[in-house]
């Protein structure tokens, strides 16, 4: 009797679906009322509701890593909303990539979101792999995101923002310990700042843990499995319901929501890619589709067949023009990867590792900054492979140079 009444409430939401005979597809999950304060709405998010009701026509967009990339929380929001608004013509954008964090997405943003058209609802998500991917500092993680929202509100200052807080082992242990995780904490103040609704969907996993309600093994670990991506998905639509509970007035109209100064100033609010092509090669690099077959390591078919910019002997050189304050590579790194001496406009050259702890076996998609803290203005990056590695050679596949 409760399994039918659970998994009915599910099907209206559109977060399972039933197979042959009325068997249930994916999991069926309690949708429960989520914790006070787990659920954070800032705003209205009105303007998306205008849209979707009086023009029957909405782009909703999504970015983040493999838990947006993967068919979890993302298709089940998108019932949500076709299952809310359903004389609405949707499209919805699915800009996620594995591995990545919000340095890189703030890099992609306008290549794999903001072209494809203005945004109504744009959900971002990037607290676990700025933490256990990229370990970025609190500095960097509001440097990614706030770059992100800035230049999205920049795209269609109308744009209504929600962030959701994922989850992974090491962020219930912090909790546990009575602190915020620290890439949760920086994209909040980040998200308070500009008044962006939350999802607290890593503390509502743990408090429930607590609580004796959830196992971390039903929730469905890092990349949860459709009961935990169902709990997140019952979150937001909860977050929609209380935001848009009252028929909007007669005469409402949407609003541009306001621009504040910046959290820090030196954010990637103007981040953008940077045709590899532009490089001009002093000796050792070669635009090409790597040779991943002669490669020790695996490699994500969505990378297989870009041509990259590639160098793997030490003295490869090469020199770059860019404008901005922050100039950096969006690479794969391999087992093979090296060490690149980074020298902007004359000064003491800086040493990156290109190797990353899941680079052992895989060929793993990072942008790695060669250069920040710069005056604004006309820059040059010389970039020279150095005879140091970390790896098993020395090598460097750029897919796009990064600048700010």
């Amino acid at each position: 009797m409760r399994r039918n009444l659970i998994v009915g409430v599910l099907l209206g939401m559109g977060i399972v679906a039933l197979g042959p005979r009325g068997a249930v597809v994916s999991q069926a999950v309690e949708v429960e009322a989520a914790r006070e304060g787990n659920i954070c709405l800032r705003g209205s998010l009105a303007n998306a509701r205008l849209q979707f009701e009086r023009t029957k026509k909405g782009h909703v967009a999504f970015i983040g890593g493999s838990i947006t990339e993967m068919e979890g929380y993302r298709p089940m929001v998108c019932e949500v909303l076709k299952r809310r608004f359903p004389q609405t013509e949707f499209v919805f954008t699915a800009a996620g990539i594995s591995s990545t964090c919000s340095t890189t997405g703030a890099f992609r943003l306008a290549s794999d979101v903001l072209s494809k058209g203005p945004v109504d609802l744009f959900f971002i998500e990037f607290a676990v792999n700025d933490d256990q991917d990229a370990h970025h500092t609190r500095r960097e993680c509001i440097r990614g995101v706030e770059g992100i929202l800035r230049q999205a509100r920049r795209h269609n200052p109308k744009m209504d923002i929600v962030m959701t807080y994922f989850v992974n082992p090491g962020m219930i242990d912090t909790y546990r310990a009575g602190q915020v995780p620290l890439s949760i904490a920086a994209h909040e103040e980040v998200a308070r700042h500009y008044g962006i609704s939350t999802i607290h969907l890593a503390k509502e996993v743990t408090q429930r843990i607590a609580a004796g309600e959830l196992t971390w093994e039903k929730f469905g670990g890092v990349h949860p499995a459709p009961f935990g991506n169902a709990i997140c998905a019952g979150m937001i639509d909860a977050l929609l319901g209380r935001a848009w509970n009252v028929p909007p007035a007669a005469g409402a109209a949407m609003i541009d929501y306001p621009m504040p100064q910046p959290l820090d100033p030196l954010n990637y609010a103007n981040g953008r890619f940077v045709d590899p092509k532009e490089a001009a090669v002093k000796q050792g690099w070669r635009l090409e589709v790597p040779a991943w077959k002669a490669l020790r390591g695996s490699t994500r078919s969505r990378f297989a067949q870009i041509p990259m910019l590639s160098a793997d002997e030490p003295g490869a050189e090469l020199t770059l023009q860019f404008t901005g304050t922050a100039v950096g590579a969006y690479i794969v790194a391999g087992p093979d990867a090296g060490v690149v001496e980074a020298r902007v406009d004359g000064r003491a050259p800086v040493e990156v590792n290109l190797l990353h702890a899941f680079s052992k076996g895989l060929h793993y998609p990072r942008t790695v900054m060669l250069g920040t803290d710069l005056p604004p203005g006309p820059h040059t990056l010389v970039l020279r492979i150095s005879p140091k590695t970390h790896g098993t050679g020395h090598a460097m596949r750029i897919m796009q140079f990064v600048a700010n």
